[in-house]
């Protein structure tokens, strides 16, 4: 299409043509103007005696052309249909021509475009910085003025009349199909088919541009006096400095939320490779030094030799191309030669852009429209023009040191690959703020790596480090730790020999995390053993650590208002299970109940309510006695091991019950497949199991014998215990059995009340306990050279391996323990 159709040349001034034509009275075109061939395409050959309604698209207006409007030189509005084939809307006025007798001889029409202004109107809109275009309803472009033209790369007369969509293709497709964006031509006709106007940001690539711009553009429809659409208009302008701020507020918005989620150090190395790709950068890497992914402090700047290669690990590594290595692994090495870019950053402590292009013309750097091209907005050293990055496939790269709180952790580099657009100095600010966060976040991690390792191995120096030998039950155990981004609990477990073949069972749980309650959790495991030496009932010894833990508490009370205490409180459930009646006697101070299976499968309730936490204070506990099967499963746990956010503590507590299986031939095998069944990945909470069988003591392995009041028995009663010593073919042990038989009969009918009970019970030891009524303790002394007395329990403390006294609801037993060979009884 030519644009002298559009356009003649009036007094040195572009301006649109104005048609001129004479019509009869009778419609008939008589005359034709040059101004009208140019607006219509139409020669006066193809007009002059035509009916001028063939000129017209629409039903011509009442009256047209006799009478068409009022007034002198009445005007309207009429579409006009054009020699190539599109439309023209126009402004027609009608001058009426008269004869000297005053008969009419027609009209002269005069015809302009419609939206006519004064030529100065059209420079405005011609030379506005914004880009303006008119298309149809087809999307031919009708107009476009100087800046379409340069955002386009192509001139009007190159455009005018062809498609949108054969002129900008590229428009004709999502730009981000990540975000669901339509293309534009959908937009615009969008606005064709619903008449209603639109507004949205455009990100594209001019042609002859390596840059993407952000342009705002507004869509609208055009309608004539009618209110049909005729047309769609559009403008816009360039947002690329805004756009791509907003961009980068995003992405570390976006960063602030993703880095430093959990205390992890590789973990927190990845989120940081992961946060700016593909948005920011197509690949980040972050290497550290070994000492921060250890847990232990950095090496301090002022070692570093300016000559020597800096040796770091490769943390993590994330790239925007398909199939490539997500993370390289914290077992990587990672040289950096003196002298490189990222051994000068970490010595000196300041970034580094590496740009692979080469300064514009005039000098001036190929940064992006819109942005910050002036290089007075670097900071010093920047940017470095680097061709050798090329050859690693990249266009520019941005190395940071990462630094927290004066220390130096290690450096990232952020790269690009592939892509024309180079950094800016916003850039630059960007990926020192993501370092910055991701930093501190790093660092968090390691001290957090670092108290959590010291916790872990002041708990587990802490708890059994194996459980002794006896043959009351058999017994396995699990402790595990909360995941990695948890504190050390104070779960523990504990299985401890009382006199008699006992035994006693105790899991516990410090309420708290870290060093505190590692270190409380020690103290109340020597106190339950300290108290079980006395050999306390279980509701007596809870009694005792409620005291304690009391104590603990006001041990720790603040000295000023500004120190922190620590939590204080605990839960511990002691049970005491004996051999040789098969009776099991607990307590709870706040601890959840054990599980007990007997060895059919039948699952056994135990009807004891828990007390209070350990530190309440004032409240009793209550014990309950149990007679358990031999072979019955018992199972000991913190609620680490049944409670998460999945699930409440009764669902737990059922799971539990159906992983336990009393047919399992071992328990150890068994503990794994609970733990397995239990426990998810990421733990929040520490968790201990105790898993226990009982066994039964063979009732040939026990005798007793009740004793007379009278030192007159004794003989008999020391026979009988070396008879049944020879029955059980332990005669090496006949001699001191008949010595502390003797001595311990004799005390207890002299000091004692009645009634007296001799038992010799042979398990992994020879336990020799004789008990009486009185609740009188007896005493090691030093006898003198003429004492008649005082040599007895010294001479028992020296023959056996141990011995004691334990009080019971009636009186008390004083027992001694000799060693017997490995084979035991069984």
């Amino acid at each position: 299409m030519r644009t002298e159709a559009w356009r003649v040349e009036i007094s040195g001034k572009q301006d649109a043509p104005t048609a001129v034509a004479v019509v009869d009275p009778d419609g008939t075109v008589s005359g034709w103007s040059e101004g009208a061939r140019l607006l219509l395409g139409w020669t006066a050959e193809d007009t002059v005696g035509r009916a001028v309604t063939e000129l017209l698209v629409d039903p011509a207006p009442p009256g047209f052309p006799e009478g068409y409007g009022t007034g002198p030189d009445p005007t309207g509005f009429i579409t006009l249909r054009h020699r190539d084939g599109f439309t023209v809307d126009a402004v027609v006025t009608a001058h009426p021509l008269s004869g000297p007798d005053g008969r009419a001889l027609g009209h002269v029409m005069t015809v302009q475009r419609w939206g006519r202004r004064p030529v100065i109107a059209d420079r405005a809109f011609e030379q506005s910085p914004f880009a303006l275009g008119v298309y149809d309803p087809e999307l031919r472009f009708l107009w476009i003025n100087a800046s379409s033209c340069r955002v386009i790369a192509h001139s009007e007369e190159q455009v005018l009349g062809k498609k949108y969509r054969e002129v900008l293709p590229e428009f004709d497709r999502t730009l981000f199909p990540e975000r669901d964006d339509k293309p534009y031509t959908d937009a615009l006709a969008e606005v064709v088919r619903t008449g209603e106007a639109t507004r949205l940001i455009t990100v594209f690539r001019p042609r002859g541009s390596d840059y993407a711009n952000a342009w705002a553009t507004s869509i609208w429809p055009v309608r004539d006096a009618k209110g049909r659409v005729r047309a769609v208009a559009n403008w816009g302008f360039d947002m690329s400095a805004e756009y791509w701020a907003r961009q980068r507020l995003l992405i570390l918005n976006e960063a602030s939320a993703g880095i430093g989620r959990t205390l992890d150090v590789t973990g927190t190395a990845q989120e940081l490779a992961m946060a700016p790709v593909p948005g920011f950068v197509d690949l980040v890497s972050v290497d550290l030094f070994d000492e921060v992914l250890r847990g232990e402090e950095p090496p301090s700047v002022s070692t570093f030799d300016p000559d020597e290669t800096i040796t770091l690990r490769r943390a993590a590594q994330h790239s925007a191309k398909e199939g490539a290595d997500p993370a390289a692994g914290p077992t990587t090495p990672v040289s950096h030669p003196a002298g490189s870019v990222a051994a000068r950053c970490m010595v000196a402590g300041r970034s580094t852009v590496e740009l692979a292009a080469e300064p514009g013309q005039g000098g001036e750097w190929a940064f992006g429209p819109g942005l910050a091209a002036d290089p007075a907005h670097w900071p010093p050293g920047n940017p470095v023009i680097d061709e050798s990055i090329a050859s690693n496939g990249l266009t520019g790269r941005i190395t940071v040191p990462l630094r927290a709180r004066g220390a130096l952790l290690g450096v990232v580099a952020f790269s690009r690959l592939d892509r024309p657009e180079a950094f800016t100095a916003d850039d630059l600010i960007l990926a020192e703020e993501l370092a910055a966060k991701a930093a501190g976040a790093i660092d968090n991690a390691r001290r957090y790596a670092r108290e959590r390792t010291t916790a872990l191995t002041l708990q587990r120096s802490l708890l059994p480090q194996g459980l002794p030998i006896q043959e009351a039950v058999e017994v396995a155990s699990r402790y595990l730790p909360g995941g990695t981004g948890t504190e050390v609990g104070g779960d523990w477990f504990d299985v401890i020999p009382l006199s008699g073949a006992r035994v006693a069972l105790v899991v516990g749980d410090v309420v708290g995390h870290g060093l505190h309650a590692s270190a409380s959790m020690g103290r109340l495991r020597t106190a339950v053993r300290t108290l079980a030496d006395v050999d306390l009932p279980p509701d007596e010894l809870l009694t005792h650590m409620d005291d304690l833990v009391l104590h603990l508490a006001s041990d720790v009370q603040p000295a000023s208002h500004f120190q922190p205490t620590g939590e204080t409180g605990a839960t511990c459930l002691y049970a005491v299970y004996d051999p040789v009646s098969r009776r099991l006697t607990l307590a709870s101070a706040g601890h959840p109940l054990p599980l007990i299976i007997h060895p059919d499968g039948t699952s056994v309730p135990v009807p004891v309510q828990p007390g209070p936490p350990l530190g309440i204070g004032g409240l009793p506990f209550e014990a309950t006695e149990l007679e358990l099967p031999e072979g019955s499963l018992l199972a000991l746990y913190t609620d680490g091991l049944v409670e998460s956010r999945e699930r409440d503590v009764d669902q737990g507590t059922t799971e539990l019950q159906r992983a336990l299986d009393p047919s399992a031939p071992s328990l150890e095998a068994l503990c794994d497949t609970v733990l397995d069944a239990m426990l998810p990945d990421r733990r929040t909470d520490d968790a201990a199991l105790l898993l226990v069988r009982s066994h039964a003591l063979d009732p040939h392995h026990v005798a007793d014998w009740d004793v007379e009041p009278d030192t007159a028995q004794v003989p008999r009663v020391r026979k009988a215990a070396v008879d049944q010593v020879d029955v059980w073919g332990l005669e090496e042990a006949a001699f001191v059995t008949e010595l502390v038989v003797s001595e311990l009969v004799t005390n207890a009918i002299r000091y004692g009340e009645p009634p007296i009970r001799l038992r010799l019970i042979r398990d992994t030891s020879l336990i020799c306990e004789v008990s009486d009524a009185s609740s009188t303790a007896p005493h090691l002394r030093r006898a003198r050279a003429f004492d008649e007395g005082g040599r007895g329990l010294l001479l028992v403390a020296q023959l056996t391996q141990g011995w004691g006294t334990r009080h019971t609801s009636n009186g008390k037993t004083i027992w001694c323990a000799q060693t017997l060979p490995v084979s035991g009884p069984y």
